[in-house]
């Protein structure tokens, strides 16, 4: 199978994955105001655009363009710590840790790439890892032996670390999600405008695997492996990422982030919520209301 992606340089996105890109930029929910979490309606000011979803606990985070939140009982989002930053790459470890990357909140006068940052308390408190004024990743994986993978969307490359701290840059690629083997470090799946592609040397190159098109992959277990098409199908992967079955239309239209916890439970970000599943997809539930709205990045 011919090798490709691998270079340092790569052709723009194509429309679909353009317009899922831009559908996940342009969507705004209410906000509110710091420490714990606090209705949107108690803010006065609005939030926009879902960037990542983690669990700790039974409690759901939620990375947003001003900052980390999670639903009250009613699904009313409220911000956590006291950080506004877009988040736009967001993961959570094996361990319980938060890993982001971004911007820092208008009128910080920290670099306009955040690099990594990572966080001990569930996003209460962050502090900087690496990369800092460098690198703003878009999207963000760990790997079982907690190998970090880091989609520079700004530089269209793969990067890796051991630590979070030292870096290798692999293959350059334009892609919009990845998602990393649970049980084989160095295999990873990115999303193109072509299909799924796949590395098995750590990123270093990518195959094609599959045609089908899809924004966004998680892959949490050997038998928890799914995806997201533009249109919000999501479908449950087989054979590494070769095969693609479909389940259901997640509700709320075009999807903005998806996170597998395990085989039978997801979480789905779409443009009217955040929704989950328990039962492999087949039916949702909305955790956190969103009010979608203009405007984008």
């Amino acid at each position: 199978m011919k090798t490709y992606f691998s270079g340092r340089s790569a052709a723009p996105l194509g429309a679909a994955l353009a317009a899922a890109l831009a559908a996940a930029l342009t969507l705004t929910l209410t906000a509110c105001s710091a420490g714990d979490p606090v209705p949107a309606d108690d803010a006065g000011s609005a939030l926009s655009h879902i960037h990542g979803l983690g669990l700790r606990g039974d409690t759901l985070y939620v990375a947003t363009h001003q900052g980390i939140h999670s639903p009250d009982a009613d699904g009313r989002p409220g911000l956590v710590g006291d950080r506004r930053d877009d988040f736009m790459g967001f993961t959570v470890t094996a361990g319980g840790d938060f890993l982001a990357s971004g911007h820092p909140a208008p009128g910080d006068d920290r670099p306009s790439d955040l690099g990594l940052i990572a966080s001990t308390d569930a996003g209460r408190t962050w502090r900087e890892k690496s990369l800092a004024g460098k690198v703003d990743f878009h999207a963000l994986d760990t790997a079982s032996d907690a190998t970090v993978y880091g989609y520079d969307s700004a530089a269209g490359l793969l990067r890796v670390s051991a630590d979070g701290v030292t870096w290798d840059d692999r293959a350059a690629l334009r892609a919009l999600d990845i998602g990393v083997s649970p049980t084989a470090p160095d295999t990873v799946l990115a999303t193109t405008e072509t299909g799924v592609v796949r590395s098995t040397d750590g990123g270093r190159t990518f195959d094609p695997v599959s045609e089908r098109v899809l924004a966004y992959v998680s892959w949490a277990a050997p038998d928890a492996l799914f995806g997201i098409d533009p249109d919000g199908v999501l479908f449950r992967g087989t054979g590494g990422g070769s095969s693609w079955t479909r389940v259901a239309t997640v509700p709320g239209g075009a999807p903005q982030a998806l996170t597998a916890v395990d085989a039978g439970r997801l979480l789905v970000a779409t443009q009217d919520g955040v929704y989950e599943s328990r039962d492999g997809g087949r039916r949702f539930d909305r955790r956190m209301a969103v009010e979608s709205g203009g405007g984008g990045h």
